[in-house]
């Protein structure tokens, strides 16, 4: 694994490296793209000035707030569903085929139910994440060892005991991915609403710079989202990595 890491590092250093060069020599107008140290640079200065703490805060709060409601919701459906042969017959090719539709066509209507603000936001992200942990929920749920299943009959658990006791330990490896994926649709589903459902966040701070020609302050807020995202992705990384472990153990 840190040979992996350390070779990942290399070739994003390396390709860094020869954007930079290609940047400093003219081989890339400045109008396209400017050198990365520059970015890095801007990025620092508007993190000091705090002119988009407020931004920041509001992307990441919808997206906190997006992940949790695709996460649980996600999990209690994917229980409700897998308990009845019926309904999920019904869903099964609905949930196959989902993200084949374009989420974002469905904005108009939330824009009418919420109005324009953080709640079509959450609730795009949210139809973006949720189906992505029903699938995972479900998955788990199949692979689930029947002798669990029938432990917690022959003990008389609640269903909610048993999807708290039995179920979510059992399908931990399965909903962890869920939870990676509803995580990263929450940012796509969140910053691409922001562009043009808010007035304040990450990606309405970036359309607004793209507008008016602020290219160092774009490139420098595009910096912060693929800093952030790679920053949660080798969080989640490291514990599914634990996980698995253990579960081989």
């Amino acid at each position: 694994m840190k040979h992996r890491s350390l070779v990942t590092a290399g070739v994003v250093l390396a390709l860094a490296l020869a954007l930079e060069v290609g940047c400093r020599a003219g081989l890339v107008a400045r109008t396209v793209i400017l050198p990365p140290s520059e970015v890095a640079a801007s990025l620092y200065d508007l993190l000091r000035s705090g002119e988009y703490t407020s931004a920041i805060l509001a992307t990441l709060g919808n997206i906190a707030i997006s992940a949790a409601i695709s996460i649980v919701g996600g999990f209690i459906s994917g229980l409700i569903i897998h308990a009845s042969r019926f309904l999920r017959a019904g869903l099964e090719p609905f949930l196959a085929s989902y993200y084949a539709v374009p989420t974002f066509i469905f904005y108009p209507v939330f824009i009418v139910l919420f109005g324009v603000g953080s709640a079509a936001i959450i609730a795009i992200a949210v139809l973006m994440g949720v189906v992505a942990m029903i699938t995972a929920t479900l998955h788990g749920l199949d692979h689930l060892p029947r002798v669990l299943t029938r432990t917690a009959h022959v003990l008389r658990l609640s269903p909610l005991k048993t999807a708290l006791l039995v179920q979510l330990p059992a399908t931990a490896p399965y909903l962890f991915t869920g939870m990676r994926l509803a995580i990263a649709y929450a940012f796509i589903g969140v910053i691409a609403s922001e562009f043009i459902l808010a007035g304040d966040g990450l990606g309405y701070a970036i359309a607004y710079a793209y507008n008016n020609f602020e290219n160092r302050t774009m490139y420098a807020l595009m910096l912060l989202i693929v800093l952030a995202v790679t920053a949660v992705n080798a969080v989640l990384d490291h514990f599914d990595r634990r996980l698995q472990s253990r579960l081989r153990r």
